[in-house]
């Protein structure tokens, strides 16, 4: 895979969130590096001294099973995935010393950076929705009063009472 290859959604489809905290999984990460997960995993073995519990984790059998689930793979693994968090990632490329894998680092970088500004957005967006709703509390009464008025200029006007003929 070279890194023309790799897009930043490609990268962002794989970010997964797991305890609070965006990460990838180390098959994903092995399979952007052109390397095989064992490899991967016997490197950062070799290296673990760079990767505090804060830069990657193994998965618990159940959040394993649950993202296996959720991620569609086939067959299954006798060990839980390990994952990493963006910190992990880039200390990544200090293990894995490849121009692909300095490659594939910037663009995984950027992605999670994207990601970042896109839950940004979000947040924002969800902020000026929760103050228009507010502001719309505050005028539901008088916005009601107006709609039941626009309701009465549709309804057809009340006849006049017909004029009666004779003696009474």
């Amino acid at each position: 895979m070279s890194k023309d290859n790799i897009s930043v959604e490609v990268v962002a489809a794989k970010i997964l969130l797991v305890r609070g905290k965006k990460v990838m999984l180390d098959s994903d990460l092995a399979k952007l590096y052109g390397v095989e997960t064992k490899n991967l995993n016997l490197q950062v073995k070799r290296n673990i001294d760079r990767f505090p519990e804060d830069f990657m984790f193994k998965l618990a059998k159940e959040e394993a099973l649950r993202l296996q689930n959720a991620t569609s793979k086939r067959g299954g693994r006798r060990y839980a995935p390990y994952v990493f968090t963006q910190e992990g990632v880039a200390m990544l490329s200090s293990v894995l010393s490849s121009k692909l894998a300095v490659q594939v680092n910037i663009a995984i970088m950027r992605a999670f950076v994207k990601l970042r500004e896109v839950l940004l957005t979000h947040k924002d967006l969800a902020q000026k929705l929760e103050k228009l709703e507010r502001k719309y509390q505050l005028h539901e009464q008088d916005i009601q009063v107006i709609f039941e008025a626009i309701r009465k200029l549709f309804e057809p006007p009340e006849e006049p009472p017909k004029p009666r003929f004779g003696l009474n």
